[in-house]
């Protein structure tokens, strides 16, 4: 077993002639127990086991040899992975840890914070493909020619189009199935008498259905009475701009907080952060995480100043948390921004270190013996740059992390155990806890909508830096997900303002358009602007990262394709075609109201109709109560035949 462990430890690659043998005679022993097996006399659980370690053996194994049925899938495997990921790890500085951190590489406490524990303390996380410095800049890698550097690109720009297309695309299907208008005539009778839905069998679906209706009517009930509110409009005309002060003012505290904790966390790594306590290491993620859990309820008490209507107030509730997440995170962004200028900085100062660290080491190995072998020096003992798309990358997926703990933490403590609480301690105390206070806390679906918002908001900001990011956000929102349905179901009631939400299907979709497109602005002015570093990532050795489309068109494509591409992305074609785009878009807007209005046309017709029709029928029913005296409908006894063509008439 252990010369087994010890074959498997090493790469079949590397193994010399006699190993080679070796690993063969093992697989050949390994298939006659396979095949002699059933006649052990051994108990039926130790065959399984010895099947299932003998199969995984030849699986993995024989396709190494050159034969039997793995050997395709082997090779397929190794060929993806070699003309796909380049270079494995261990085989280049961007790929290997720093000699003197390999001791420290696996700990807790480097991994947890993603390798930014110090300036010299890095750990396996920053050199793994997680990251943007891992990738290769070989411009093709593999018999296949996969263009790394090109592929990176493309799949960055092409996610946020898609992402675009998307969210523009459900706004308009939304805006389409509003066609506008009143549809509230006879809402009440309507709800009454067509809610039920008479297939239902089950008690359960029942239960929720009647729910459903108990909700739509308590809906109905408010949407009228605000609609017949009146108040005193001066007063509430005070009160809104003393709540919009106070909210401005909050938000502009928070922004100054964070852009004070980051130019502090500047320091401290200047300093050197192994001397600081944990909080003073992660003191940005937690403050922005705590104040995007209490500015909201700041807000919220502030809100009840204002009386709006339920729906309109969540709108300016929504709005606010909107600009205080946004707002909170282009803090982050501009105190980052010059964390890269120092990075950029650090880095010139090492290509000068660099140039003079091999002229040493050359100088030193050869000497005057020019015919000396050449010099070898292992990855991890080569210096490297600081590398500021990781860096930017790293602080997103601490970001994403903080907020995820901060996240369960509050479900646990501000749901669980206060649900334990009030259900336990009800009996014993003083007053009705579940009526009164703390009560039970209400499922905010508002409010985790827009946390969805404002985390994929990060996820597009940060995907360019970090690619395994989206992965990671998938893992957590399945884990967030399962978590929050069980304190829905265990720890939740629902929420005491009842409104209609179906009209603000559109406005959590443009609260989403909105942060898409600010989320990528960042990353546009770090593509354009930016050069890229000189030794990580596939866009090292280039002046810009769009550069490796003209790269690209130069060496893969004919000369007068370049040509095209030149013409058609110049400023005097491209300009006239973006005039044109926003013409047509207005036009078809344009069109889109005028049919929208004919719309609203016809129904006011239809119902100016529907009306004239039961003044004529119920004045028809009048005149023959009157005349005849013994009809009362419009459905007469034949005898007063008369009476209906004289009432006709």
């Amino acid at each position: 077993e252990d010369e087994e462990e010890k074959v498997g430890e090493e790469k079949p690659e590397v193994l010399s002639p006699e190993e080679l043998e070796k690993l063969k005679e093992e697989v050949d022993e390994r298939k006659k127990l396979i095949s002699t097996l059933r006649g052990k006399p051994w108990p039926m659980r130790k065959k399984l086991l010895t099947l299932r370690e003998s199969h995984e053996f030849v699986e993995k194994y024989e396709g190494a040899l050159g034969k039997g049925k793995s050997r395709k899938l082997y090779a397929y495997k190794v060929m993806m992975l070699k003309a796909l990921m380049g270079r494995p790890y261990g085989s280049m500085p961007r790929k290997t840890v720093p000699r003197a951190d390999e001791a420290n590489a696996m700990d807790f406490a480097v991994l947890w914070d993603f390798g930014v524990i110090t300036n010299y303390l890095f750990g396996y996380a920053q050199y793994s493909v997680l990251f943007y410095g891992y990738y290769n800049s070989q411009r093709a890698i593999g018999w296949l020619k996969f263009r790394m550097p090109l592929s990176y690109f493309l799949v960055g720009v092409g996610t946020v189009a898609y992402s675009y297309m998307v969210v523009i695309r459900t706004m308009a299907r939304n805006a389409n199935e509003d066609g506008g208008g009143d549809n509230n005539s006879f809402n009440f009778s309507w709800k009454m008498f067509t809610s039920w839905d008479y297939l239902i069998g089950n008690p359960e679906t029942a239960d929720n259905k009647f729910a459903s209706i108990t909700t739509s009517f308590k809906e109905a009930i408010l949407e009228e009475q605000e609609s017949r509110k009146d108040d005193n409009i001066h007063l509430t005309r005070f009160l809104r701009v003393l709540a919009n002060f106070l909210v401005l003012c909050c938000l502009a505290g928070s922004g100054y907080l964070i852009y004070f904790v980051v130019r502090r966390s500047q320091k401290f790594a200047l300093e050197g952060l192994e001397s600081h306590s944990w909080w003073e290491r992660n003191e940005v993620n937690m403050v922005m995480s705590l104040l995007g859990m209490f500015c909201p309820m700041l807000f919220d008490v502030i809100s009840a100043l204002e009386n709006y209507h339920p729906r309109i107030a969540l709108q300016w509730q929504l709005g606010r948390i909107f600009a205080l997440f946004l707002g909170n995170l282009y803090t982050f962004i501009i105190a980052l921004m010059d964390e890269i200028n120092l990075k950029r900085e650090e880095e010139e100062v090492l290509k000068l270190n660099m140039t003079i660290w091999e002229a040493s080491l050359y100088n030193g190995t050869l000497g005057a013996n020019s015919t000396a072998p050449p010099i070898t020096v292992h990855p991890a003992d080569i210096p490297r740059g600081p590398c500021w798309e990781t860096m930017v990358g790293q602080e997103f997926v601490r970001l994403i992390v903080s907020d995820t703990m901060t996240t369960y933490i509050t479900l646990l403590i501000g749901d669980f155990l206060r649900a334990v609480l009030v259900r336990f301690l009800n009996y014993c105390w003083c007053w009705d806890l579940e009526a009164g206070f703390p009560s039970y806390s209400e499922f905010d679906v508002s409010g985790n909508v827009l946390g969805l918002i404002f985390n994929q908001g990060m996820i597009w900001m940060g995907a360019f830096y970090a690619p395994c990011l989206p992965a990671l956000n998938v893992l957590r929102l399945h884990v967030s997900m399962y978590l929050q349905c069980w304190a829905v179901m265990c720890c939740n009631v629902p929420q005491e303002r009842v409104f209609k939400a179906s009209g603000s299907n559109n406005f959590y979709m443009a609260m989403l358009l909105v942060i898409l497109f600010l989320s990528t602005l960042p990353a546009i002015y770090t593509i354009v602007t930016i050069p890229p570093s000189f030794d990580c990532g596939p866009f090292s050795g280039k002046s810009r990262m769009f550069d490796v489309i003209q790269e690209t068109l130069e060496s893969d494509f004919p000369a007068w394709f370049g040509k095209v591409f030149s013409y058609a992305s110049n400023p005097g074609l491209v300009l006239p075609f973006l005039l044109l785009m926003v013409l047509a878009i207005y036009y078809l807007q344009s069109t889109s109201k005028s049919y929208k209005q004919a719309n609203l046309e016809l129904k006011k017709k239809l119902q100016t109709v529907s009306r004239t029709i039961n003044k004529v029928l119920t004045l028809i029913q009048y005149l023959l109560y009157s005349l005849c005296g013994t009809c009362t409908d419009i459905v007469c006894p034949p005898e007063s035949t008369p009476c209906v063509v004289l009432a006709l008439t």
